[in-house]
């Protein structure tokens, strides 16, 4: 059975996508079967995978409304990463979800016929806590949680963290924290290491060991349609998620040893 990940923080710009599509990427690259679900309406998972959104017939929305199964909306990328899309229909499912039933297990649901066919489902959420990212929350099985290294990381989180543990009470009675992700990492400033220490102090050995850099062909490739290890595998983006890929799964293997 495939372990479901999701990628969630609910404030924007500190790397959620660019962890999303490259720690997926990275995984897959390391011979483990891996989805990638992108459960935010601005596709950026999507047409970072090289998947114009446009021409996208049977998308996560499709799945969200009953309209459409799994198997049939996957699409199998050049990366050997596979993709349930996200596209400009996606942008009113949080108004219309509210009119469901059992609204925030929709998207659980849909996934259960497939979560054996992968080692690891990704699912990025969006950058808010919304019915979407509420779905996100109830189909994974844990939460990583990118930060990035500046003055506001910490704002909100404990807004995240209330949202996960009402998820654990009401829903999703098996969700843990998978990792926290020191992103966008200067470690010549003296901000960047107050924020680590803060963060360590609130998450102690959840932290990741692997830290993402400031990284100019990180911010590039997303406009090339490719993951930073295809994008240029010589990149210290491309690097810094190999090793997290690496940590990610040691770290995975040793909770199911």
């Amino acid at each position: 059975m495939g372990k479901v990940v999701a990628v969630a923080n609910q404030k924007g710009g500190v790397g959620k996508t660019t962890t999303a599509v490259n720690l997926s990427s990275s995984v897959a690259s390391q011979g483990k079967r891996v989805l990638i679900v992108d459960l935010d309406p601005q596709g950026n998972t999507t047409s970072g995978f090289g998947v114009t959104k446009r021409g996208i017939e049977t998308s996560v929305y499709q799945l969200l409304m009953g309209e459409a199964a799994a198997e049939d909306a996957v699409i199998h990328t050049q990366y050997r990463v596979d993709l349930l899309a996200s596209n400009i229909q996606l942008t009113g499912a949080g108004l219309e979800l509210v009119n469901l039933s059992r609204r925030e297990s929709r998207l659980r649901e849909a996934l259960a016929p497939i979560i054996g066919q992968y080692d690891f489902i990704f699912i990025d959420c969006p950058p808010s806590l919304d019915l979407l990212t509420l779905n996100g929350l109830c189909a994974c099985d844990t939460v990583l949680v990118p930060i990035q290294c500046e003055f506001f990381a910490l704002e909100g989180l404990s807004e995240l963290m209330n949202t996960i543990r009402n998820v654990k009470k009401m829903y999703n009675p098996y969700i843990e924290i998978e990792g926290v992700l020191l992103t966008m990492y200067d470690g010549r400033l003296n901000l960047t290491l107050q924020v680590v220490q803060e963060v360590k102090k609130y998450f102690h050995n959840k932290v990741y060991k692997t830290t993402i850099p400031r990284n100019v062909r990180l911010s590039e490739a997303p406009s090339f349609g490719a993951p930073i290890n295809y994008y240029d595998g010589a990149s210290k983006g491309t690097e810094a998620y190999a090793y997290l890929a690496a940590e990610f799964i040691r770290n995975n293997r040793k909770e199911g040893a």
